[in-house]
Order: C-alpha cells, then sequence, then structure tokens
C-alpha cells in the first residue's frame, strides 16, 4: 500500500480513539529506521501528557490495529507526547505558535545559511517568515526541512 494512503487510512482509524480518550493527535509519522518499521503517535492535552496517558491511548490503538490490520510489514508502535522542542507540522500547529521563538532547518542553503532561530511570525501557503535578531526571514515552504519551538527556561 502506498504511504500516503497508509497514513490516511491510520488517521481515520487513529485520530477517533485519540479524540474519544479526550487527547488531541499532535503528529503521526510511520518510518523505517535500521530495518525496523516504527509507527509513532504523538498526542497532547492541556494538562501534559503522563506515561499513563501514552500507556491508554496505546492499549486502545493497539487493540483497534489488530482489529483491522492495515499495516503488512511487522512494527512497533510507540505514543508519546511531542516533547518540550516539539516539531511545527500543520498550519494548526503554527497558528499556535506564532510568535514563539523556533529553529528552523532547511534542505538546501537560503541566504547562506542552513538554519535559523527567530519568532515565529506569519505563515502561508508558499512561505513561512520569522523574525531574526538581524531581520525579518521569508522562506519557501518546500525548502524548510523541519521547524521546532524552542523553549526558553
Amino acid at each position: 500500500m502506498n504511504k500516503d494512503l497508509l497514513i490516511k487510512k491510520l488517521m481515520e482509524t487513529i485520530e477517533p480513539i485519540v479524540a474519544g480518550l479526550n487527547y488531541e493527535l499532535y503528529h503521526m509519522e510511520y518510518i523505517k529506521e535500521a530495518g525496523e518499521y516504527y509507527l509513532r503517535i504523538y498526542i497532547d492535552s492541556e494538562n501534559g501528557i503522563s506515561f499513563e496517558d501514552c500507556e491508554k491511548v496505546s492499549r486502545r490503538i493497539s487493540e483497534a490495529l489488530d482489529a483491522s490490520d492495515p499495516i503488512e510489514e511487522a512494527y512497533y508502535l510507540e505514543v508519546s507526547s511531542p516533547g518540550i522542542e516539539r516539531g511545527l507540522y500543520t498550519d494548526k500547529h503554527f497558528e499556535r505558535y506564532t510568535g514563539s521563538d523556533v529553529n528552523v532547518k532547511l534542505n538546501k542553503l537560503f541566504e547562506g545559511k542552513k538554519a535559523f532561530k527567530g519568532k515565529l511570525v506569519r505563515f502561508d501557503a508558499e512561505s513561512i517568515t520569522f523574525q531574526t535578531e538581524e531581520a525579518e526571514v521569508s522562506i519557501p515552504r518546500d525548502n524548510v526541512k523541519s521547524i521546532n519551538i524552542s523553549f526558553k527556561f
């Protein structure tokens, strides 16, 4: 099965389970690392995420996936919080964290750099704009490899 189709099918199964347990499905990925497949589910909540929360969600998702068996190969299921240096993947994430400090990694050089730090200012379908110490920078979305929140304590 095509990976995009598999992710869509998994979302249809997993999102209602996570929402039904009063959590937000923050992000999901199905990847191969060191020859092993991993289905990683990241959940979030206004109250934070505990080990028990992850365990509860993992059990319910595991039961549903065992019943429908949408993944052909053997895989590991991991459920966790997005962490304090969480990635931003969707417009909903960008909207929520506009005004936050971010670390941006790029696929290729932009203005002589492959990484930037700054405050997320705005975004649209084509670009992501943030304020660095030097200037406002607007980077095409297709050049962005990853964006993570940069929490300061």
